[in-house]
């Protein structure tokens, strides 16, 4: 789930490599051990991506009451474990209750008692963190599941997210040129965006060719949504920063900021990956829905 940056977040030469180093080693040590729990699968897994729910709802919380206020974390957390227990358990369909429910406790906290130091006071950012988190455990979680086609799946999203940043990165920074939305993200430039994608579909094609999976064509829509999809996630997460004034989500991951800034791609993508799944191949096997036409 762990992801590089294509933001150019730095002045001069110097600072700009020291934080790229950064990067690289907290990369080499965090995605070797997202794929090993990934290859493990079962609780080991959930376990992983309830902690990065976890983590990114009280990213969440912090940005937009500018500190990790309890109102919204004491019902969030709370649907968050049950819904991983639900979802460890083949209750997916209760698990979203459980998740909406939370959602919809944490605004009516918020409206009952209003966060005075916040900078908004509206229910629907505090239900939208819970949404927002739960995305990140159900979508990787619910994929994973599938017995066949759960693994593949999982390397395919990560090859393609992982792929349309890092293509992204460089070819923004090679190329150049416009800004993708000025507004939002102005490091984010035209040339990177068409740089990942097409970085992102072959990578993306790729792990499907090598799992034996046919119907490459397909796969390859299947890859342009998915990586069209984490651009879109990242943009979505830069807006959110913008609008509470922040630059990073957090300080937890060294040299990349947040959980919310290095995951915000991937969720939006294995949540796009796993509707795709359920409607081509029902609840049962997501994976196989995704990834087998």
């Amino acid at each position: 789930m762990n992801k590089p940056d294509h933001r150019d977040d730095s002045a001069g030469g110097g600072p700009r490599v020291s934080n790229l180093t950064l990067r690289i080693a907290s990369a080499a040590v965090l995605a070797p051990l997202v794929l090993a729990c990934t290859y493990v699968g079962g609780w080991i897994f959930l376990v992983l991506c309830a902690v990065a729910a976890a983590g990114i709802l009280w990213e969440w919380t912090s940005l937009v009451t500018r500190r990790a206020d309890g109102r919204i974390l004491v019902p969030g957390l709370a649907a968050l474990a049950a819904a991983m227990a639900l979802i460890g358990l083949g209750l997916p369909a209760a698990a979203l209750g459980i998740i909406a429910a939370g959602a919809a406790f944490a605004g009516l906290v918020v409206t009952a008692w209003p966060l005075g130091h916040a900078t908004t006071n509206t229910a629907g950012w505090a239900g939208g963190g819970v949404f927002y988190a739960a995305a990140i455990m159900s979508g990787p979680a619910l994929l994973r599941r599938d017995p066949q086609w759960g693994l593949t799946a999982l390397c395919f999203l990560f090859a393609t997210v992982w792929m349309t940043d890092i293509f992204a990165f460089f070819c923004g920074r090679a190329l150049g040129g416009p800004p993708l939305w000025r507004s939002v993200s102005p490091n984010k430039t035209w040339s990177g965006a068409i740089g990942g994608l097409l970085g992102g579909v072959a990578a993306g094609v790729a792990v499907a060719y090598a799992s034996g999976i046919g119907r490459l064509g397909i796969i390859g829509v299947m890859a342009l949504a998915c990586s069209v999809l984490a651009q879109a996630g990242d943009l979505f997460e830069s807006a959110v920063k913008r609008r509470f004034g922040a630059k990073d989500a957090s300080g937890l991951i060294p040299g990349h900021g947040g959980l919310m800034d290095r995951l915000d791609g991937f969720l939006v993508a294995a949540l796009a990956a796993l509707l795709i799944g359920i409607i081509h191949s029902g609840t049962a096997t997501p994976a196989h829905g995704l990834l087998v036409w």
